[in-house]
């Protein structure tokens, strides 16, 4: 099942043991290879200057009150994290990153992501275009298999096919 971005972020963390709120998901940790989110950044409920990781194998459940754990011992600090240490250094962000096409055409930003709460890949991201194309067309939606490229600037999909008039393939 897809889940937008609003869904995963800023959503209390409870704990299975205790029934209580243990934290609150801050923003992704998402891997630029393969557009996987490895966790969260989370605010802990115990410790207010501390900025523990919740990884996407502790969550338990995703339910309408926040995000299932076992307990407040599956938030981790970062530093910990030995494996996903890589991953933390690059520290990317998906919402407000520019998109463009293979042939170098601006298309717009990142302005929301859709996951596979399975898997925990994402699955489509949602673009805003400038001004001028929206009152065209509105906003986009685009697959991760139309994604060509991830870099630190852009994130950069093949060239989108040009507009089908309505009565193509219609026969007459």
């Amino acid at each position: 099942m897809l889940q937008l971005s609003a869904s995963l972020l800023n959503r209390p963390i409870l704990s299975l043991r205790t029934g209580g709120v243990v934290g609150t998901t801050l923003r992704p940790i998402i891997n630029p290879n393969n557009l996987k989110i490895e966790g969260f950044y989370c605010s802990d409920a115990e410790d207010r200057k501390r900025t523990p990781v919740l990884l996407y194998q502790d969550i338990r459940d995703l339910i309408i009150q926040g995000i299932v754990v076992n307990d407040h011992d599956v938030l981790a600090d970062a530093g910990e994290l030995v494996r996903l240490r890589s991953i933390l250094n690059i520290n990317f962000e998906l919402l407000g990153k520019k998109v463009v096409t293979t042939s170098k055409q601006k298309i717009g930003k990142v302005i929301d992501f859709a996951t596979e709460v399975e898997t925990m890949y994402v699955q489509k991201i949602y673009i805003s275009q400038p001004l001028l194309k929206n009152l065209a067309g509105g906003n986009l939606i685009v697959d991760r298999n139309q994604i060509a490229e991830i870099t630190d600037k852009y994130i950069v999909i093949h060239d989108l096919a040009g507009r089908v008039p309505a009565r193509a393939g219609v026969p007459a």
